[in-house]
């Protein structure tokens, strides 16, 4: 009876150290909502292959977060993943309530130890190559760029598109504008058109409404975080994808070793982690100019090499358009 008993205990071992990380995530937008969507996507992966058991939950207001974060804590998950742009102080505080539970959070601010990592969209490599390819394609040199809020995560972008639109035209002018809001289409369509009617002919898409207004009008997009081209094949030419899967593997092969710790994930966006690129130009492929394309691949090259460094500019980009 006893080896028997032995041997059901050594049985059960490996079946309990394959269980299932409980991971809950919470967002402040709807589940297609760009950002988050690669977030969602990455953790569905995860899911699908048996990795975790996951939950979410969408349009969680501010003041709100809290309370959804405490209660996902209390009901046994271990890995809290979401963002807290909005609400830095309260998120931290619920990490220190809980030194016991790991958190993955997207924020503006540093790790605090021992349990609290940050990520952002650090893409400003592939938003780099994706400004080369709106420069080439302009024939008017005025570009039109719609943000969310002007915070470092869409401001470093930003600055990059443009730094990639003037390396290979250096007439090009921007119009910039934010529609305070992450997810407002209509406000973002808006926008969108008062610059096409000011002469802009490419819009670095960074909201939604963007493209839409874009292809009423015949002009040309840049998509930013997803692509889009599917559902805008005559106007969106390029864009910047963001592939959250690197940074949330690791967090999980972390918390399954107990060995997640407070850590930035920004670099796990980068090119050289596969955390983001450069989407295939697809319908554009013939489109774009090849002295453009082959421009585009030689800094690629350079970047995947660690020959060329795109420089985060977190300042607010703003308008050169006369």
């Amino acid at each position: 009876m006893v080896a028997a008993t032995a041997l059901a205990a050594s049985v059960s071992l490996p079946v309990l150290a394959q269980a299932k990380i409980k991971v809950a995530a919470i967002y402040t937008v709807p589940f297609e909502q760009q950002w988050v969507s690669r977030i969602h996507k990455a953790l569905k992966a995860a899911e699908a292959r048996g990795e975790i058991e996951y939950k979410a939950s969408e349009n969680v207001a501010n003041a709100d977060y809290e309370r959804v974060m405490r209660e996902y804590i209390a009901g046994g998950n271990q890995l809290i993943v979401g963002e807290v742009f909005g609400v830095e102080a309260a998120a931290r505080k619920v990490a220190k309530d809980s030194p016991k539970t790991s958190f993955l959070l997207g924020s503006s601010g540093k790790p605090q130890a021992p349990n609290f990592s940050v990520f952002d969209n650090f893409i400003q490599e592939p938003a780099y190559l994706s400004g080369m390819v709106a420069g080439g394609m302009t024939k008017s040199n005025k570009i039109g760029m719609v943000g969310g809020f002007p915070i470092p995560e869409v401001n470093r972008l930003m600055n990059a598109f443009m730094a990639g639109a003037k390396e290979v035209n250096p007439k090009v002018e921007f119009s910039v504008s934010f529609i305070n809001s992450w997810f407002d289409p209509p406000k973002a369509k808006e926008a969108t058109f008062a610059m096409i009617d000011q002469g802009a002919d490419v819009l670095y898409a960074e909201r939604f409404g963007v493209s839409d207004a874009a292809k009423e009008k015949g002009k040309l997009a840049i998509g930013n975080v997803i692509n889009t081209q599917d559902k805008y094949p005559d106007t969106v030419v390029a864009s910047a994808l963001w592939n959250m899967e690197p940074s949330i593997d690791r967090a999980l092969k972390l918390v399954k070793e107990g060995k997640f710790t407070a850590e930035d994930y920004g670099p796990y966006s980068m090119m050289k982690h596969k955390g983001s690129e450069l989407a295939p130009l697809g319908t554009f492929e013939k489109k774009v100019p090849a002295d453009i394309v082959n421009k585009v691949k030689a800094r690629e090259a350079e970047i995947l090499a660690g020959k060329f460094t795109v420089k985060v500019d977190d300042s607010q980009p703003k308008s050169s358009a006369k």
